[in-house]
């Protein structure tokens, strides 16, 4: 079966879970800012954000897995061809391969699966890479789709092709391991930093409630508040902006 990579469909238990979620984070935005129960009107609006966030955010979880997966599948296809396979047969001894490494339900083996089968059908195989690389969006699975249609086409040493794509592949995808593995002291720095204005008001309510209930239950307090929200709210969308590095 073909998948989508542009799209998500969530289960009827991440429906669950995320809508309890932006519940929940609705109700802390409601009782930061404004302490009034007319705030979780907004509920809906907030719902729909929150799974939409969530859902690009599994999507690009779900390229960033099959991108280093599809890393562990040229090796093995690398080797298999070099072993004297052709690369129709190669694919299916990578498609073992990948079987023993990952299991039965990563997206990688399905693709996979999926070109053997089309293969049966005499679909060329050249296509059917390029058909993955279309469908996952992935630049490096594009990359390599291109190059080895171009190869197949001309008549190009599948070998060396192969071990070179698979060879600068492998060395970019090093090159994101060891930025996310720097940057992760930094992601959690990040997140601390972006709780720490909503820790502050939390702290205020509890400490000194008297000082901050100007700001509830008046319009400018709730003008005031909202002004702050939508600061606050620009200033986490940055900070993950800063330490989100495309290599």
């Amino acid at each position: 079966m073909k998948q989508n990579y542009g799209e998500y469909h969530f289960t009827w238990k991440e429906t669950g879970k995320y809508l309890t979620q932006s519940v929940f984070l609705c109700g802390v935005l409601d009782y930061l800012f404004y302490k009034n129960w007319w705030g979780m009107l907004a509920l809906p609006f907030v719902s729909v954000f929150y799974l939409k966030w969530k859902k690009k955010q599994l999507i690009r979880e779900r390229r960033k897995n099959l991108n280093y997966q599809f890393k562990d599948a040229l090796n093995s296809l690398s080797v298999a061809v070099q072993a004297g396979y052709s690369v129709e047969n190669a694919v299916s001894a990578c498609a073992r391969d990948l079987e023993r490494l990952y299991g039965k339900e990563e997206d990688i083996l399905e693709e996979f699966h999926y070109i053997e089968s089309q293969q049966r059908v005499s679909v060329p195989v050249e296509e059917l890479f390029l058909d993955l690389g279309e469908r996952s969006q992935v630049e490096d699975i594009e990359n390599f789709a291109s190059v080895f249609y171009t190869a197949k086409r001309t008549g190009g040493d599948m070998d060396k092709v192969i071990q070179k794509v698979a060879r600068m592949l492998g060395d970019k995808i090093d090159v994101k391991k060891e930025i996310d593995t720097t940057l992760s002291a930094k992601k959690s720095e990040q997140a601390i930093m972006g709780l720490m204005p909503a820790g502050i008001i939390l702290y205020m309510q509890i400490s000194s409630p008297g000082f901050l209930s100007v700001l509830y239950g008046n319009p400018v307090g709730i003008c005031a508040m909202t002004v702050c929200l939508g600061i606050y709210a620009a200033a986490y969308w940055l900070g993950r902006r800063i330490v989100d590095i495309e290599v």
